[in-house]
C-alpha cells in the first residue's frame, strides 16, 4: 500500500505532480548533483494476460544518474506513484553521496506502475472500460520500460514495497536471470487471502455495490470510495502510531479530515483507479516457483505491519524455499509505523547495506 501517515506530501495530478517532483528535487541537497530524466513510455497495442489490449499503453518513468552505472528500479505500492520516493523519508536516507543507493553511483528507475499516477488508468477516460490489469501485466509493462525505452539489459537490483514488493517477487520468477538481487519491503510470497483478502473484497465491493457507481460512469465519486478510503487507514498504520497522531478525540477528528483530503488528492481519489488497484492483486500466487529462484533475495517485514502480521508465521515457512534467501523481522519501535514503515529508510538502510557486499561483483 501507499503511505497515508504524516510527512508524506499530497500527491496530486498532472502538472503538479511534476512540479512536486521539481521542488523535491530541488530541496533535497543529496539528489542535486543526480542527472534527471523523466518522460512517458508509450507502449503500441499491449496485450493484457486475459486477451484484452490497450492501444496506447502509457508508462510514466524519472531516473535519477547516469545509466552507465549499475541499475536500481524501485516500485511503489497500491495507490502511490514514484514520489513517495523523492520525500526525505526515502531519497534522503538512500540517494545521497556516500548513502547505499548515491546517485553518482547509481542509476535509479522510478515508474508509475499501469494505473498508477501519470501512467494510463482507469480515470484517464476508459473507466470500467479499462482492461482488468493483473500483477503480471504490470510487471511485463515495467520490464518493456526497463528493455526498450531505457535500453538496459540487466539490473542490479530491484527495490519493491507492498505491491512493488509483490512485484518484485514476481520480477525475481519471471525474468530470473535480469537482476543481481531482489529487496521486497512488506509482503508475502504467496496468495493474498484471510484479512488482507478480507479488507481488499470489503473495499471493492463498497464500491461496486454502490448505486453510485453506475458501473463505472459516475459523475461524481461514489459514496463507496469513502468506506475503500476509510479500509486503508485501518489496515496501514499500527495503534501506537495512530494514538501518538491523535492523543486525543480532537486530533482524532482533525487528522480524519486530513486524511480524506490526501486520499483524494493520491492514487485513491478516483473509485475505479481505487477498485482496479486493489483488484489487481486478485491472482497472486508466487508460492508454487520460489523453489525456481536464483537471483539474490533480501525480504524485510515489520512486526506492527497489520497488512501482513507476522505471527501468522507465512513468512517463515516459505522463505527456506528461496534458496540463499535471507529473512529479517524489523522489531516494532517508536521508529515504525505499521505497513508503511516500508518507505522510513532510515529503518531498514542498515540491512540493504550488508546485502550490498553478498551481491556478486
Amino acid at each position: 500500500m501507499a503511505e497515508w501517515y504524516e510527512g508524506l506530501p499530497s500527491l496530486t495530478s498532472g502538472l503538479a505532480r511534476a512540479a512536486l517532483g521539481v521542488l523535491l528535487l530541488a530541496a533535497a541537497p543529496p539528489l542535486v548533483r543526480a542527472q534527471v530524466d523523466s518522460g512517458n513510455y508509450e507502449i503500441r497495442h499491449f496485450q493484457f494476460a486475459d486477451g484484452q489490449q490497450l492501444g496506447e499503453l502509457r508508462l510514466h518513468y524519472l531516473t535519477l544518474g547516469d545509466s552507465s552505472r549499475p541499475a536500481v528500479l524501485i516500485l511503489h505500492g497500491t495507490g502511490g506513484s514514484h514520489h513517495q520516493f523523492l520525500t526525505p523519508i526515502f531519497a534522503g536516507e538512500l540517494f545521497g553521496p556516500g548513502q547505499p543507493l548515491d546517485t553518482a553511483s547509481h542509476f535509479i528507475i522510478l515508474t508509475d506502475a499501469v494505473g498508477h499516477g501519470q501512467s494510463s488508468k482507469p480515470s484517464d477516460g476508459l473507466h470500467a472500460r479499462f482492461p482488468h490489469y493483473t500483477f503480471d501485466d504490470m510487471v511485463r509493462a515495467q520490464y518493456r520500460l526497463v528493455t526498450e525505452r531505457l535500453r538496459l539489459h540487466h539490473l542490479r537490483l530491484i527495490v519493491g514495497t507492498s505491491m512493488g514488493c509483490m512485484h518484485a517477487w514476481v520480477w525475481a520468477e519471471t525474468y530470473p536471470t535480469f537482476m543481481d538481487g531482489i529487496v521486497p519491503l512488506a509482503c508475502l510470497p504467496t496468495q493474498i487471502a484471510g484479512r488482507n483478502r478480507l479488507w481488499r473484497k470489503l473495499a471493492i465491493d463498497a464500491i461496486r455495490n454502490d448505486p453510485g457507481w453506475r458501473r463505472g460512469d459516475y459523475t461524481t465519486q461514489p459514496r463507496g470510495l469513502a468506506t475503500a478510503q476509510a479500509l486503508v487507514l485501518m489496515v496501514s498504520g499500527n495503534p501506537r502510531y495512530y494514538q501518538r497522531l491523535a492523543p486525543n478525540r480532537d486530533s482524532a477528528d482533525a487528522y480524519l479530515k486530513g486524511f480524506y483530503q490526501r486520499m483524494r488528492e493520491g492514487g485513491f481519489g478516483d473509485a475505479n483507479d481505487a477498485l482496479y488497484a486493489l483488484d489487481a492483486s486478485r491472482d497472486y500466487d508466487p508460492s508454487a516457483r520460489l523453489d525456481r529462484i536464483t537471483t539474490r533475495v533480501l525480504a524485510i517485514n515489520f512486526a506492527d505491519d497489520q497488512i501482513n502480521p507476522p505471527e501468522l508465521g507465512i513468512m517463515e515457512q516459505l522463505i527456506p524455499r528461496v534458496k540463499g534467501a535471507k529473512y529479517v523481522l524489523v522489531p516494532a519501535s517508536e521508529r515504525t509505523v505499521g505497513h508503511g514503515t516500508h518507505t522510513k529508510a532510515e529503518v531498514w538502510k542498515q540491512h540493504l547495506i550488508g546485502f550490498f557486499r553478498e551481491l556478486p561483483k
